[in-house]
């Protein structure tokens, strides 16, 4: 108990009198917490016009543009945090490296389950990191015969609606990479993973220049908003 006297009191002459949130945490942990109280932690300090609590409030306003709570955080940008009064760029640095950490955990817990057989699991594993894409991008993953990742590469990253690559570019990262098969993703920062035509015509085109190199597509999967479509679950392929 002492100990926690000594750090709120530090706390206290550091700037943290009016930060009832980290006394709280001391008390009784961050799980009692709310989300405005765990970035007002975070941010640390205000300005003369707003306190730590109120600029939390309005990043997570800002979050909730996408519909999200706290994890839209992972969608601002530099320029969305700069944006915010009493944020600067140490604050703002500091905030998308949680995001990014948040990411990482996410992508670390799919890969343990990853599958390249399962597109539930490949989707899993690229959800967090392409969902929150706001321009298309295109990442082909080259496999081996026993359908383990060889290496990964992102093929080309478009504009809010297209991403524009050719057969001829994906297997020649295929080729380089010595694999023997391949799954192609990319995003729709839309949300709705539905193929266009165009995915149709690009996925029917891959599979044919696949049968020709004997390099197999094994599937082509679209990312939207925490959804995915894959062509070969939906027996397109």
């Amino acid at each position: 108990m002492e100990t926690n006297k000594s750090i709120i009191k530090m706390c206290n002459e550091d700037g943290f009198k009016d930060m009832l949130p980290y006394e709280r945490f001391i008390e009784k942990g961050p799980e009692a917490l709310t989300d405005s109280e765990l970035l007002a932690i975070i941010i640390r300090t205000g300005t003369s016009g707003r306190t730590p609590m109120e600029i939390g409030s309005y990043v997570l306003s800002l979050c909730e543009k996408y519909g999200k709570g706290i994890s839209g955080i992972r969608y601002l940008t530099m320029d969305d945090l700069l944006s915010i009064p009493g944020i600067g760029q140490v604050k703002a640095v500091k905030l998308m490296c949680i995001a990014e950490i948040s990411n990482r955990i996410s992508r670390s817990k799919a890969k343990n389950s990853l599958n390249f057989n399962d597109p539930r699991t490949i989707a899993g594993y690229y959800m967090e990191k392409m969902c929150n894409y706001r321009r298309e991008h295109t990442i082909v993953a080259c496999l081996n015969n026993q359908d383990r990742l060889i290496n990964e590469f992102e093929l080309s990253v478009g504009t809010v609606n297209s991403a524009p690559l050719s057969p001829r570019e994906v297997y020649l990262y295929a080729i380089k990479n010595n694999a023997v098969k391949i799954v192609l993703l990319h995003n729709h920062p839309g949300g709705d993973p539905t193929p266009s035509s165009s995915d149709l015509l690009l996925t029917e085109e891959l599979k044919k220049a696949g049968i020709l190199l004997d390099i197999k597509l094994l599937d082509h999967i679209i990312i939207g908003d925490h959804k995915y479509y894959s062509f070969t679950e939906n027996k397109v392929m």
